[in-house]
């Protein structure tokens, strides 16, 4: 892994630097992330995320915030599973840290959120992202066609998870 640079959860004081740090990636993530509002890349909207009811972890260098997991659509009862998405720097991408997040998602979503799966999706041609998932334990699917407005278009996704265990969630 990237030397220097932690993992740790989010915290409702990271909407700034969460905000900075996409803006410094826009041009980057664009080929990959849905077309996004201007106040998007503001704190402000950075700080309605953080409070959605996902759960993010950041790779960190200092407070500079250069790469996030998402985990979002957390359904528990007798599904207990979570959507899983995931974005490091450029400058600090091929050192492991999507490797490194994604597998603290795991671990979290296994021990502390007693997830039962997570799902992943990547575009076809992201076979960057589909080595992360395979790596992790993670895998495919299936393919659904038209998944995510992308680019200016719907484009098609390979679909991912992972199973975490097979006990039994907790009776309600």
């Amino acid at each position: 892994m990237d030397d220097g640079v932690g993992i740790r959860e989010a915290r409702d004081t990271d909407a700034g630097a969460l905000a900075q740090a996409l803006a410094r990636n826009r041009a980057y993530m664009r080929p990959w992330e849905p077309d996004r509002a201007e106040r998007y890349y503001t704190a402000e909207a950075q700080a309605e995320r953080l409070a959605d009811g996902g759960r993010r972890w950041f790779a960190v260098d200092g407070e500079r915030i250069v790469g996030a997991a998402i985990l979002s659509g957390i359904v528990l009862g007798p599904f207990r599973s979570a959507s899983l998405g995931y974005w490091v720097d450029p400058e600090h991408g091929g050192r492991g840290l999507a490797t490194a997040l994604t597998e603290e998602v795991v671990r979290a979503s296994r021990d502390t959120l007693g997830l039962h799966r997570i799902e992943a999706c990547t575009l076809l041609d992201n076979h960057t992202s589909q080595r992360v998932l395979a790596k992790c334990g993670f895998e495919r699917i299936g393919t659904a066609p038209r998944y995510l407005h992308i680019a200016g278009e719907w484009r098609d996704h390979h679909l991912f998870q992972r199973i975490l265990h097979d006990q039994a969630p907790p009776l309600a």
